[in-house]
């Protein structure tokens, strides 16, 4: 059967059963009441039960038909605790389901399932549930450590929201030993009181062995580091340098003056920025990003795999990317001294930060001068002498760049828009990649130049092809979700802070007065991460929802096409509208297909994040290996019901077990969020400054644990 043909006989049933007229009944009399002749029945069945696997339709132990939501059961995304219990993600939007160790059902981490939500949800608590049934398992490989027992074995996922061991059979263990990092196929998915079981595919080496660690995270998260064959074969013959036929047809910008502004070890330049003061004293602002899409051309290998990617990913030593080295480093790349094919934006902007007048074209530019943020912070604020007289055909610029930034800064900041300043670190390796340092990032003037031209030409875009009502990826981020926002208020009013809401609602500006406010106070990082962990994620969407944060009404991803598939698809759909090509049937196709490509955008930016996080963090573990006894000053970053963590000036993070507090019995006050001595009423409280020592570091286990340095023991 034609797959648009079951796909419409999928919905006609789906429209049939959720008509207020329907009554559950069994497969005949569906077929009936359908008219289904008896020569299709096959088809039927086979509907039924795709239906049925997909968790759209349910059918009860008495073999009756019905909607999910006819029997209060929906669809969701399991998330386990390494505790057992779990929460429901649901697919339909709304709070997470809280569901018990004991209503799980065997479902594990990731898995779809669809479940029943059977109380609770009064007064600020979570709604308690049911799995009903795994629909469809979300990890069928895993990474992690084995543990050889007499004739067989077990591995303990790295990831800890898997609740259970594996087990291994002697055959299947392929001559791992203990201490051995393994990817492992699962085979068997057991039950509530039976481990699962699998079979070891790969043994990716001892712990202890040079990059295994980051070997491990790349295969958990199944992370592509080579390319497929057929993806060198269609770049082998790209040219190094770009010739006059590419050049045809663009507007020619190779006079203007033109720098890229970026980090010392920078290698792929996809942005490069211009301005000059006109007559009216306004500024004329060129943003020109690389026209990656020029050579990533639409459903070739390279499209597919950059696609399937997503996104490149920055680990702490290496980087993994979305196009090969050719493309990303080489023609891609606007660098120095070399005519290059691009998509500029040249936005006219007035002395209150309006973008008055702005046009997307099809260009070609020259880069003047390979800048870095280090050169033009030295420029800017330390007037360093060498530096004015090396570059002192592009300081004026450099100067008139910085008072738009602090027209651009200002405008944001009037419209609410909210900055997190949340300390960020970089973590320094040996040759054998061990941590030997972690430096916070330095974020400065310049940083903060290209993120303010960045962020006008996104809005810009955004705002253009909103209006001209063709196909598009936007970077939405949504209001704030009402429970943590309720959670968030109540923190902080602790601190003496209170957030205005206006019918029900809170403004991004409230947001950012309330950072303002507690800027440069002890309790600034604290406040910071609360209000953080109310916000939603940011994410990609076919239509335009603004964004929260930014008080932006229209933003997109535009700047970055080397590194982000979203803007290398935006840049397609921007070129077709030039070119007048966007209408009829290939606009009908790409809306159509724009959902699925934002979503799934989306999904691959989490990975990213969580996989470039866990390398972070094991590699932070690593670097405390040898600090055992040392003491040091840090402040409460989250307070559970079995510990206390607390987050060191490096960024590092460790915990203070309650059952290693011996001066007190210490219980959790969720509300308050802080942890209380019953008898002696001492307490803990997230955003205390306090001071550690380190007690114990496991590298297996991924953990630092400290003790409170006034309870400290003899090392």
């Amino acid at each position: 059967m034609e797959k648009e043909q079951l796909q419409e006989r999928k919905e006609r049933i789906l429209e049939c059963m959720k008509s207020p007229a329907y009554v559950p009944m069994k497969r005949k009399d569906m077929r009936v009441l359908l008219g289904v002749p008896e020569e299709d029945r096959t088809y039927f069945e086979q509907i039924i039960a795709e239906l049925i696997d997909e968790g759209k339709i349910f059918e009860t132990k008495r073999g009756k038909l019905a909607v999910p939501e006819t029997l209060q059961m929906a669809t969701g995304t399991f998330i386990s605790h390494a505790k057992g219990f779990g929460f429901v993600t649901p697919d339909e939007g709304g709070a997470d389901i809280f569901i018990p160790a004991s209503e799980t059902n065997g479902a594990m981490q990731k898995d779809r399932v669809l479940y029943k939500v059977t109380g609770g949800g009064g007064s600020g608590r979570k709604a308690e549930g049911t799995i009903i049934r795994v629909l469809e398992r979300g990890m069928t490989r895993l990474v992690g450590l084995y543990e050889q027992v007499k004739g067989f074995g077990f591995v303990t996922a790295d990831d800890k929201k898997v609740a259970k061991d594996i087990f291994i059979s002697r055959e299947n263990s392929m001559g791992a030993v203990t201490g051995h990092k393994v990817v492992v196929e699962i085979t068997d998915y057991g039950e509530d009181r039976r481990n699962p079981e699998g079979k070891i595919i790969e043994i990716l080496g001892h712990i202890n062995d040079p990059g295994v660690d980051i070997l491990s995270v790349i295969r958990r998260y199944e992370l592509p580091v080579e390319f497929p064959e057929e993806v060198y074969q269609e770049i082998e013959n790209v040219e190094l340098e770009i010739n006059e036929k590419e050049m045809m047809g663009r507007e020619d910008l190779r006079n203007v003056l033109t720098i890229t502004i970026d980090g010392e070890d920078s290698k792929d330049l996809d942005d490069a920025v211009s301005l000059t003061k006109l007559d009216n004293s306004n500024y004329e602002l060129g943003v020109h990003i690389a026209d990656v899409s020029h050579y990533v051309q639409e459903n070739t290998a390279l499209d597919k795999e950059a696609y399937e990617r997503g996104t490149s990913v920055y680990l702490v030593d290496r980087v993994i990317p979305m196009l090969p080295h050719k493309l990303s480093n080489g023609i891609c790349s606007l660098n120095p001294h070399e005519d290059r094919l691009a998509l500029s934006c040249i936005m006219e902007i007035d002395h209150r930060g309006y973008v008055v007048n702005h046009r997307v074209v099809n260009s070609v530019i020259y880069s003047d001068y390979r800048m870095t943020y280090t050169a033009v912070r030295e420029i800017l604020e330390d007037k360093t002498p060498e530096l004015l007289e090396k570059y002192a055909e592009i300081v004026p610029m450099l100067e008139e760049m910085n008072e738009l930034r602090e027209i651009l800064v200002a405008k944001r900041k009037k419209r609410g828009s909210v900055n997190f300043d949340l300390p960020e670190s970089k973590i320094i390796l040996d040759e054998q990649g061990k941590p030997i340092d972690i430096k916070p990032y330095d974020r400065n003037i310049a940083t903060n130049l290209i993120e303010e031209f960045m962020l006008v030409c996104n809005e810009t875009v955004a705002e253009n092809f909103f209006w001209q009502e063709i196909p598009f990826v936007f970077r939405s981020h949504q209001e704030p979700d009402e429970e943590k926002t309720e959670k968030m208020e109540q923190f902080i009013r602790g601190f003496g802070y209170r957030v205005k809401k206006k019918d029900g609602e809170i403004h991004p500006r409230e947001i950012q007065r309330v950072l303002a406010e507690a800027e440069g106070k002890p309790e600034e990082r604290i406040i910071t991460r609360m209000v953080l962990r109310s916000m939603m994620q940011a994410r990609y969407t076919a239509d335009n929802q603004g964004h929260f944060g930014l008080a932006a009404k229209y933003y997109c991803h535009f700047t970055s096409p080397i590194r982000r598939y979203p803007d290398l698809e935006i840049h397609r759909l921007i070129k077709l509208t030039l070119a007048g090509e966007m209408s009829g049937k290939r606009e009908q196709s790409y809306r159509k297909k724009m959902p699925d490509i934002a979503q799934h955008c989306s999904k691959r930016e989490r990975v990213a994040e969580d996989a470039e996080r866990d390398t972070d963090a094991l590699k932070k573990v690593e670097f405390m290996l040898d600090k055992i006894g040392e003491t040091y000053e840090g402040i409460i970053s989250g307070v559970t019901n079995w510990g206390i963590y607390v987050e060191l000036a490096n960024t590092v993070e460790g915990m203070v077990a309650l059952n290693q507090l011996d001066d007190d019995y210490y219980e959790f006050d969720d509300r308050n969020m802080q942890v209380v001595g019953k008898r002696g009423g001492k307490i803990y409280r997230l955003g205390d400054a306090v001071q550690v020592t380190v007690a114990k570091v496991s590298k297996e286990l991924g953990t630092i644990d400290f003790v409170f340095a006034e309870e400290a023991f003899e090392f």
